[in-house]
């Protein structure tokens, strides 16, 4: 990351100005600009280097970095790609494969993650093993993840990875272990508040994801878990605007969008509700839990005919869909006041011959690892 001390890059601005064709302190002064964070300044200084020496491996190197930390991955991906023949070294295909896998191109990011790469560089170790993990590779990606830690036992990235892995994969005490061995690492606190949840402390799980949040914004899976925590100590307005950011920061992960919607309609709004539904049935409209929870919003506005054709259609793909149970207590109600004093019960009345509750639900679909 960049540092505050520009000593050392006023030194270097000096020495160029005395000799500005000198391409090797050309070179020294804009990596120090990147360290520095002063981007306005290496990008004048790439484009002289490059005006020397056209698409030499130092331009394309500190254009690509340059533009890394601008967050502009598709110029990194270029630079990288086109600096790839002339230096395939492990640093230079981490970069790639991070700026693809920024974009969204994961598989190709994990074709570039080769075993010396992996081997060389920790943060292409926690990539690869992020990346199997993503594809659903679970059993791979933990492989993957322990074998990275016996090379980079201390490495917090890949130890807060490895406590996210162990969290899907059920496995409660190498996320406890991993996550306190990454200290403050925002995946890490995250970890801790899903384990807080899990556990049944739902202020201590707040307090971790805020926590979390407040050291990076983006944080999928603390808004989520926020939310949900939220959402048991019955403030569905927070639990709602919380999950909302989760389920966009993750994008399209179905269980979010759901659990989204159902904490709106707990805090009385089913049109927006209605519309995080949606958002999960473009995802996959064959999941019965998306059908059901639109069945709910069709009962609640009174449309019978359309509820029951959904809560068909959602027994159909899953004879326990707990949002289709939901739907007919809804509609065997007859009248709004029913439906509201269910309402205001859900959280933590069982509506199932299971004990779920709309909370319990709720958590399984956006935080399975949670029971």
């Amino acid at each position: 990351m960049p540092t505050a001390d520009t000593s050392r890059l006023s030194r270097l601005q000096l020495y160029l100005a005395a000799d500005p064709d000198n391409q090797a302190l050309l070179v020294d002064t804009c990596q120090e600009a990147i360290n520095t964070g002063d981007h306005d300044l290496a990008e004048t200084l790439i484009q002289r280097l490059d005006a020397l020496a056209p698409d030499s491996a130092d331009a394309l190197h500190l254009a690509g970095l340059s533009a890394m930390y601008r967050r502009d991955f598709a110029r990194a991906a270029d630079r990288f790609s086109r600096l790839l023949p002339l230096a395939d070294t492990p640093a230079v295909r981490f970069n790639l494969a991070w700026s693809l896998a920024m974009q969204g191109d994961k598989p190709q990011a994990l074709a570039l993650l080769d075993g010396q790469t992996v081997a060389a560089v920790s943060a292409a170790a926690m990539l690869h093993m992020q990346l199997l993990h993503e594809a659903g590779e679970f059993d791979a990606a933990m492989t993957a993840g322990k074998a990275a830690l016996h090379r980079f036992p201390e490495d917090a990235g890949l130890l807060a990875a490895l406590a996210t892995l162990a969290l899907d994969l059920e496995d409660m005490d190498m996320a406890r272990h991993c996550a306190e061995k990454a200290g403050d690492h925002p995946e890490a606190l995250a970890a801790h508040g899903v384990i807080a949840l899990a556990d049944g402390d739902p202020v201590q799980a707040i307090q971790a994801f805020d926590h979390a949040l407040a050291i990076r914004a983006f944080n999928p899976r603390a808004w989520v878990g926020k939310g949900l925590a939220s959402l048991t100590q019955r403030d569905p307005a927070t639990a709602a605007d919380a999950i909302d950011r989760g389920a966009e920061q993750f994008g399209d992960h179905i269980g979010s969008w759901i659990a989204a919607g159902w904490a709106h309609y707990l805090a009385g709004d089913a049109d927006r509700a209605a519309l995080r539904f949606e958002r999960a049935l473009a995802i996959d409209p064959a999941f019965a839990e998306t059908q059901g929870s639109l069945a709910v919003i069709a009962a609640t506005r009174g449309d019978a005919d359309t509820a029951r054709r959904l809560v068909a259609t959602a027994l159909r793909l899953d004879r326990q869909c707990f949002s289709a149970a939901f739907a007919r207590i809804l509609l065997a109600g007859g009248n709004s006041d029913k439906a509201q004093a269910l309402l205001r019960q859900a959280l933590d009345t069982p509506i199932n011959d299971q004990g779920l509750t709309v909370a319990s639900y709720m958590t399984r679909l956006a935080l399975p690892t949670v029971h």
